[in-house]
Protein backbone atom coordinates (compact mmCIF):
# COMPACT_ATOMS: atom_id res chain seq x y z
CA UNK A 1 0.00 0.00 0.00
CA UNK A 2 2.52 2.60 0.66
CA UNK A 3 4.60 1.43 -2.15
CA UNK A 4 1.37 2.02 -4.38
CA UNK A 5 1.27 5.43 -2.65
CA UNK A 6 4.93 6.08 -3.05
CA UNK A 7 4.83 5.96 -6.48
CA UNK A 8 1.21 7.80 -7.07
CA UNK A 9 2.18 10.63 -5.34
CA UNK A 10 6.11 10.71 -5.73
CA UNK A 11 5.91 13.23 -8.65
CA UNK A 12 3.46 15.38 -7.30
CA UNK A 13 6.93 17.54 -5.85
CA UNK A 14 8.05 18.01 -9.99
CA UNK A 15 10.24 14.60 -10.21
CA UNK A 16 10.19 10.88 -9.47
CA UNK A 17 13.13 11.15 -6.54
CA UNK A 18 11.50 8.49 -4.03
CA UNK A 19 10.22 11.20 -1.42
CA UNK A 20 6.76 12.48 -0.73
CA UNK A 21 6.90 16.40 -0.62
CA UNK A 22 3.38 16.82 1.00
CA UNK A 23 2.22 13.43 2.04
CA UNK A 24 -1.08 15.02 3.31
CA UNK A 25 -1.67 15.87 -0.26
CA UNK A 26 -1.42 12.53 -1.31
CA UNK A 27 -4.60 11.49 -2.19
CA UNK A 28 -3.48 7.76 -3.06
CA UNK A 29 -6.70 5.38 -2.45
CA UNK A 30 -5.96 2.37 -1.22
CA UNK A 31 -9.13 1.13 -2.42
CA UNK A 32 -7.22 1.15 -5.89
CA UNK A 33 -5.26 -1.98 -5.20
CA UNK A 34 -8.40 -4.24 -4.21
CA UNK A 35 -8.02 -7.59 -5.97
CA UNK A 36 -4.11 -7.00 -6.51
CA UNK A 37 -2.64 -10.39 -5.59
CA UNK A 38 1.01 -9.63 -3.88
CA UNK A 39 3.18 -12.09 -1.93
CA UNK A 40 3.16 -11.85 1.54
CA UNK A 41 5.37 -14.04 4.16
CA UNK A 42 6.07 -16.44 1.52
CA UNK A 43 2.37 -16.66 0.27
CA UNK A 44 0.73 -15.26 -2.58
CA UNK A 45 -2.59 -13.14 -1.14
CA UNK A 46 -5.21 -11.01 -2.61
CA UNK A 47 -5.88 -7.82 -1.35
CA UNK A 48 -9.23 -7.41 -0.24
CA UNK A 49 -11.35 -4.19 0.82
CA UNK A 50 -11.19 -4.77 4.17
CA UNK A 51 -7.29 -4.83 3.82
CA UNK A 52 -7.80 -0.99 2.17
CA UNK A 53 -10.42 -0.19 4.53
CA UNK A 54 -7.55 -0.80 7.21
CA UNK A 55 -4.77 1.58 5.46
CA UNK A 56 -7.55 4.34 4.82
CA UNK A 57 -8.34 4.21 8.82
CA UNK A 58 -4.58 4.13 9.69
CA UNK A 59 -3.86 7.01 7.40
CA UNK A 60 -7.06 9.13 8.48
CA UNK A 61 -6.18 8.04 12.32
CA UNK A 62 -7.99 7.43 15.58
CA UNK A 63 -12.38 8.77 15.99
CA UNK A 64 -14.40 7.71 18.73
CA UNK A 65 -17.77 6.22 18.46
CA UNK A 66 -19.32 9.38 16.43
CA UNK A 67 -16.56 9.58 14.08
CA UNK A 68 -14.91 12.86 15.33
CA UNK A 69 -11.16 13.25 15.26
CA UNK A 70 -9.68 12.15 17.89
CA UNK A 71 -5.97 12.58 16.41
CA UNK A 72 -4.30 12.36 13.49
CA UNK A 73 -2.96 9.06 11.47
CA UNK A 74 0.20 8.05 9.83
CA UNK A 75 2.03 10.00 7.23
CA UNK A 76 1.39 8.46 3.84
CA UNK A 77 4.61 6.23 3.51
CA UNK A 78 4.89 5.68 7.05
CA UNK A 79 5.87 2.59 8.23
CA UNK A 80 3.06 0.35 10.08
CA UNK A 81 5.46 -2.08 11.94
CA UNK A 82 5.04 -0.07 14.69
CA UNK A 83 1.70 1.28 15.79
CA UNK A 84 -0.75 -0.79 13.34
CA UNK A 85 1.30 -4.13 13.62
CA UNK A 86 -0.14 -7.34 14.64
CA UNK A 87 0.62 -11.12 15.29
CA UNK A 88 -0.32 -14.32 13.55
CA UNK A 89 -0.03 -17.77 15.95
CA UNK A 90 0.12 -21.33 14.44
CA UNK A 91 -3.43 -21.58 14.21
CA UNK A 92 -3.79 -18.66 12.10
CA UNK A 93 -5.42 -16.58 14.62
CA UNK A 94 -4.07 -12.53 13.96
CA UNK A 95 -4.44 -10.11 16.62
CA UNK A 96 -3.06 -6.72 17.66
CA UNK A 97 0.77 -6.25 18.54
CA UNK A 98 0.88 -2.84 20.50
CA UNK A 99 3.79 -0.53 20.42
CA UNK A 100 5.25 -1.10 24.12
CA UNK A 101 5.70 2.65 24.75
CA UNK A 102 1.76 3.56 24.15
CA UNK A 103 0.77 -0.38 25.48
CA UNK A 104 2.72 0.08 28.99
CA UNK A 105 1.31 3.74 29.31
CA UNK A 106 -2.36 2.52 28.55
CA UNK A 107 -1.73 -0.15 31.51
CA UNK A 108 0.49 1.59 34.07
CA UNK A 109 -0.89 4.92 33.84
CA UNK A 110 -4.10 5.03 32.29
CA UNK A 111 -6.16 2.19 33.55
CA UNK A 112 -3.63 1.24 36.75
CA UNK A 113 -3.29 -2.38 35.80
CA UNK A 114 0.11 -3.72 34.72
CA UNK A 115 -1.49 -6.67 32.61
CA UNK A 116 -3.74 -4.79 30.66
CA UNK A 117 -3.61 -5.38 27.55
CA UNK A 118 -4.84 -3.00 24.40
CA UNK A 119 -4.91 -5.38 21.66
CA UNK A 120 -8.25 -5.75 21.02
CA UNK A 121 -9.69 -2.64 22.03
CA UNK A 122 -13.38 -1.51 21.03
CA UNK A 123 -13.80 1.57 19.50
CA UNK A 124 -15.75 2.72 22.85
CA UNK A 125 -12.91 1.53 24.97
CA UNK A 126 -10.63 3.13 23.03
CA UNK A 127 -12.43 6.60 22.81
CA UNK A 128 -12.74 5.86 26.86
CA UNK A 129 -8.85 5.55 27.31
CA UNK A 130 -8.36 8.69 25.28
CA UNK A 131 -10.59 10.85 27.07
CA UNK A 132 -9.21 9.30 30.82
CA UNK A 133 -5.88 9.88 30.12
CA UNK A 134 -6.54 13.74 28.77
CA UNK A 135 -8.59 14.35 31.99
CA UNK A 136 -6.03 12.85 34.34
CA UNK A 137 -2.73 13.87 32.88
CA UNK A 138 -2.86 16.81 30.53
CA UNK A 139 -2.68 19.34 33.12
CA UNK A 140 0.41 17.84 34.23
CA UNK A 141 2.10 16.83 30.99
CA UNK A 142 0.24 18.08 28.51
CA UNK A 143 2.74 20.14 25.74
CA UNK A 144 -0.20 21.19 23.75
CA UNK A 145 -0.24 25.02 25.04
CA UNK A 146 0.07 27.33 21.94
CA UNK A 147 0.78 30.25 24.22
CA UNK A 148 4.72 30.60 23.77
CA UNK A 149 4.52 34.56 24.44
CA UNK A 150 6.68 34.23 27.64
CA UNK A 151 9.25 32.32 26.01
CA UNK A 152 9.24 34.57 23.34
CA UNK A 153 9.32 37.55 25.39
CA UNK A 154 12.44 36.37 26.72
CA UNK A 155 14.36 36.47 23.73
CA UNK A 156 14.00 32.58 22.95
CA UNK A 157 13.76 30.78 19.65
CA UNK A 158 12.59 27.88 18.46
CA UNK A 159 13.30 25.56 15.58
CA UNK A 160 11.12 22.07 15.31
CA UNK A 161 11.81 19.81 13.20
CA UNK A 162 10.47 16.54 12.11
CA UNK A 163 10.59 13.73 9.79
CA UNK A 164 7.21 13.45 7.24
CA UNK A 165 7.42 9.66 7.53
CA UNK A 166 7.56 9.66 11.13
CA UNK A 167 5.92 6.50 11.85
CA UNK A 168 5.30 7.13 15.63
CA UNK A 169 4.28 10.74 16.28
CA UNK A 170 1.73 11.98 13.16
CA UNK A 171 3.41 15.05 11.84
CA UNK A 172 0.52 16.78 11.02
CA UNK A 173 0.03 17.29 15.00
CA UNK A 174 3.27 18.90 14.63
CA UNK A 175 1.60 21.31 12.01
CA UNK A 176 -1.75 21.44 14.13
CA UNK A 177 0.30 22.88 17.17
CA UNK A 178 2.10 25.25 15.03
CA UNK A 179 -1.10 26.75 13.20
CA UNK A 180 -2.91 27.42 17.01
CA UNK A 181 0.52 29.12 17.84
CA UNK A 182 -0.25 30.92 14.67
CA UNK A 183 -3.42 31.75 15.78
CA UNK A 184 -3.07 33.08 19.02
CA UNK A 185 0.09 34.97 18.28
CA UNK A 186 -0.57 37.39 15.29
CA UNK A 187 0.23 34.82 12.85
CA UNK A 188 2.57 33.07 10.48
CA UNK A 189 5.17 36.45 9.60
CA UNK A 190 4.72 37.35 13.13
CA UNK A 191 5.57 33.92 14.76
CA UNK A 192 8.24 33.00 12.32
CA UNK A 193 9.83 35.52 14.02
CA UNK A 194 10.75 33.25 16.92
CA UNK A 195 9.75 30.04 16.06
CA UNK A 196 10.22 27.59 12.92
CA UNK A 197 9.08 24.60 11.92
CA UNK A 198 10.78 22.39 8.91
CA UNK A 199 9.18 18.90 7.70
CA UNK A 200 11.66 16.42 5.79
CA UNK A 201 10.30 14.29 3.41
CA UNK A 202 10.96 10.91 3.45
CA UNK A 203 12.75 10.86 7.32
CA UNK A 204 11.56 8.27 9.72
CA UNK A 205 11.25 8.43 13.48
CA UNK A 206 14.37 9.84 15.21
CA UNK A 207 17.19 9.81 12.51
CA UNK A 208 18.31 10.00 9.26
CA UNK A 209 20.06 6.79 9.45
CA UNK A 210 22.95 7.58 7.21
CA UNK A 211 21.87 11.58 6.48
CA UNK A 212 22.03 14.23 8.69
CA UNK A 213 20.27 18.01 9.19
CA UNK A 214 21.89 21.22 10.38
CA UNK A 215 19.41 22.01 12.86
CA UNK A 216 21.84 22.62 16.00
CA UNK A 217 23.85 25.01 13.72
CA UNK A 218 21.38 26.83 11.92
CA UNK A 219 19.46 27.29 15.60
CA UNK A 220 22.88 28.44 16.96
CA UNK A 221 23.96 31.16 13.93
CA UNK A 222 20.34 32.45 14.77
CA UNK A 223 20.73 32.77 18.39
CA UNK A 224 24.18 34.30 18.31
CA UNK A 225 24.02 35.91 14.95
CA UNK A 226 20.29 36.60 14.66
CA UNK A 227 20.38 34.98 10.81
CA UNK A 228 17.11 33.26 10.82
CA UNK A 229 17.10 30.24 8.81
CA UNK A 230 15.00 29.59 5.43
CA UNK A 231 15.71 26.59 4.96
CA UNK A 232 17.75 23.29 6.81
CA UNK A 233 20.85 21.75 5.20
CA UNK A 234 19.93 17.74 4.93
CA UNK A 235 20.79 14.35 3.17
CA UNK A 236 17.59 12.46 2.93
CA UNK A 237 17.33 8.69 2.62
CA UNK A 238 14.71 8.24 -0.59
CA UNK A 239 12.42 5.09 -0.58
CA UNK A 240 15.24 3.16 -2.71
CA UNK A 241 17.80 3.66 -0.01
CA UNK A 242 19.90 6.56 -1.69
CA UNK A 243 20.56 9.58 0.22
CA UNK A 244 20.21 12.99 -1.63
CA UNK A 245 21.12 16.70 -0.74
CA UNK A 246 17.99 18.77 0.26
CA UNK A 247 17.07 22.10 1.84
CA UNK A 248 14.12 21.15 3.61
CA UNK A 249 11.78 24.23 3.55
CA UNK A 250 10.04 26.26 6.41
CA UNK A 251 6.69 25.68 6.93
CA UNK A 252 4.63 26.37 5.46
CA UNK A 253 6.38 26.17 2.39
CA UNK A 254 7.43 22.72 0.48
CA UNK A 255 10.13 21.66 -1.34
CA UNK A 256 9.66 21.28 -5.67
CA UNK A 257 11.91 20.77 -8.05
CA UNK A 258 13.14 23.38 -10.76
CA UNK A 259 12.18 21.41 -13.39
CA UNK A 260 16.35 21.52 -14.48
CA UNK A 261 19.47 20.50 -12.79
CA UNK A 262 20.25 17.24 -10.95
CA UNK A 263 17.65 15.65 -8.58
CA UNK A 264 20.30 14.34 -6.05
CA UNK A 265 21.41 17.85 -5.60
CA UNK A 266 19.68 20.42 -3.28
CA UNK A 267 19.90 23.44 -6.09
CA UNK A 268 17.67 21.59 -8.42
CA UNK A 269 14.76 22.67 -5.80
CA UNK A 270 13.23 25.28 -4.38
CA UNK A 271 10.96 25.96 -1.56
CA UNK A 272 7.37 27.55 -2.92
CA UNK A 273 3.92 27.55 -1.24
CA UNK A 274 2.59 24.24 -0.10
CA UNK A 275 -0.09 22.96 -2.59
CA UNK A 276 0.19 25.94 -5.58
CA UNK A 277 3.11 24.62 -7.58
Amino acid sequence: MNAAAMKACDKLDGITDGLISEPNKCDFDPRRLVGTKVECDGKQVTITAADADVVRKIWDGPRDTDGKRLWYGLPVGASFDYLAASTTDASGVTTGSPFIVPAQWVANFVQKQPGFSSANLTYAQFDQIFQKARAEYDSVIGTSNPNLSAFRNAGGKLITWQGDSDQLIPTVGTVDYRQRVDALMGGTKKVDDFYRVFLAPGVAHCGLQGGGVDDLAALTNWVEHGKAPNVLHATLPTATGQTVARDVCRYPMVSHYSGHGDPNSASSFRCVPASRH
